[in-house]
């Protein structure tokens, strides 16, 4: 073991990973433009180790290259395409789906090149998903309603995306060897699905809402196939689609998603992840006790700091900073306990400017740097 890492056991032995001593950044994925080449080279030129690089994605691409296309790409067995309702799974692959599978490809080969090219060899790689429920509620049946209606579809949503992942996980693999995957698992849609606020087709009912059971069933399977496919390290995304966000929607969904979020973040922490991501403009004090008791027991959090607004720098490092150490400081969290932080933006950064993405991330290391000389100071 290196002596600069630092091993943690979670309840019950299971090992966590070796952590570096410096706290560390990466992105949550979106990127703004269509050219690959330029976002793979700022990815791995931006995030050495220890921090973690990414397969980004460009959804300025089009159909395909949106977080619904880009994850149903990789479902073995379920084909989908576009109607003017959304995506929807269909009896053959046709072209919208090629589409998909052909920029996800390109992606891969690029990301290869461009880290032969430069002889760039990362330690690790860091790849997400949309997660299977919220993918449920973003893909329709043939009849047109959604299918995280139906419970048979949502389990076959699970199985074909674990089996998905298996050979995703051996392209990347050929293409960064000796790299450690990483999986993201993005969840915008939990809170609604859970609070049972999703509107029908129709838009006249909404949706019954899954069980919590039934979730921590789900996300528990799915992180074992995770890693059965090959992804030491696995984290749960639970950054709210736009809609869930604070003054969208009437007062009493509203309160709904809020306590099934809560109910959301219980789960993740219980269901065999290494991390949980997640905005800090949304945590009260409840929701940092909940992660109190999670970083104790050696679980890392992806805590998204710095804000993404098109047209508008961010804020200082060091009133970004305060976001992290008057909760951590006010729980009693140890100092040394920083470096089971990863610090990454609030969302993705496809609605920026190239320019602006980059100062996303560069005010995204710095308080990475900053907390990391607080931790060895």
């Amino acid at each position: 073991m290196s002596p600069s890492a630092e091993r943690f056991e979670l309840p019950g032995g299971a090992a966590r990973q070796n952590l570096p001593a410096a706290v560390t950044a990466t992105a949550l994925g979106p990127w703004p433009g269509t050219d690959p080449v330029e976002a793979a080279k700022v990815s791995l030129g931006l995030f050495t180790s220890p921090h973690l690089p990414v397969l980004v994605d460009l959804p300025a691409r089009g159909v395909g290259s949106d977080p619904v296309g880009r994850t149903a790409a990789l479902l073995v067995e379920l084909p989908v395409d576009v109607q003017p309702y959304g995506w929807r799974f269909v009896d053959r692959p046709g072209q919208d789906l090629r589409r998909a599978t052909s920029a996800l490809s390109t992606d891969i080969n690029v990301l290869a090149d461009v880290a032969g090219a430069g002889e760039i060899h990362p330690e690790d790689l860091k790849i997400h998903v949309m997660g299977p429920v919220s993918l449920a509620a973003s893909i329709h049946l043939h009849y047109g309603e959604r299918a995280l209606r139906d419970y048979g579809a949502r389990r076959d949503i699970v199985q074909s995306l674990a089996a998905g992942l298996a050979l995703h996980a051996e392209k990347l693999k050929a293409a960064v060897p000796g790299a450690a995957l990483t999986l993201q698992i993005d969840e915008p849609e939990i809170a609604s699905a859970l609070a049972g606020t999703i509107p029908t087709a129709s838009g006249y009912r909404t949706l019954r809402s899954i069980p919590a059971t039934e979730l921590r069933n789900t996300w528990t399977a799915f992180v074992m196939a995770a890693r059965e496919a090959g992804f030491s390290q696995v984290a749960i995304n639970l950054a709210p689609a736009a809609s869930s966000l604070p003054g969208n929607g009437d007062p009493e969904s509203q309160a709904a998603e809020t306590a099934s979020w809560r109910k959301a973040l219980e789960i993740a922490l219980e269901c065999g992840v290494d991390a949980v991501a997640l905005p800090l403009s949304d945590l009260d004090t409840g929701h940092w006790e909940q992660l109190a008791g999670a970083i104790e027991s050696g679980m890392r959090v992806w805590a998204g700091t710095v804000p993404a607004s098109s047209g508008q720098l961010p804020p200082s490092y060091s009133a970004l900073m305060e976001r992290i150490t008057r909760p951590w400081q006010g729980l009693g969290l140890a100092v040394s306990s920083l470096n089971q932080l990863r610090i990454t933006p609030v969302g993705g950064l496809a609605q920026l400017t190239p320019p602006e993405a980059r100062a996303v991330l560069n005010r995204t290391m710095e308080v990475a740097d900053a907390l990391s000389e607080i931790r060895n100071s």
